[in-house]
């Protein structure tokens, strides 16, 4: 059974960065989807990011206006989500999910399974 397990979260100042890691354990993440998500309190959830299983397909939600970098390394079993320029309105818990068999990725399919979240807090 897959587990995905989130990390790297935290509080950082508006500007600063940081880098979530969803790290896979159970089984070998080479043949997944893997989407990052987030949701903010009293919003709905929001596909940000994903990355095919073979790490050549990707995509990026249009608000993120390209401070968001997502990227695998299947021999460590972790996908990453680069994220730099944070402003206060990308506070929320963020979720890794993986999503079985797809060479291209899309926020919209069917993700069976989900880490328990990281949250990110960007604030003055």
């Amino acid at each position: 059974q897959l587990q995905l397990v989130e990390s790297g979260g935290g509080l950082v100042q508006p500007g600063g960065s940081l880098k979530l890691s969803c790290a896979a354990s159970g089984v070998t993440l080479d043949y997944y989807a893997i989407g990052w998500f987030r949701q903010a309190p009293g919003k709905e959830r929001e596909g940000v990011s994903c990355i095919g299983s073979r790490g050549g397909n990707t995509y990026y939600a249009n608000s993120l206006e390209g401070r968001f970098t997502i990227s695998r390394d299947n021999a460590k079993n972790t996908v990453y989500l680069q994220m730099n320029s944070l402003k206060p309105e990308d506070t929320a818990v963020y979720y890794c999910a993986a999503d079985p068999g797809r060479v291209y990725c899309s926020v919209k399919n069917r993700y069976d399974f989900w880490g328990q979240g990281t949250q990110v807090t960007v604030s003055s």
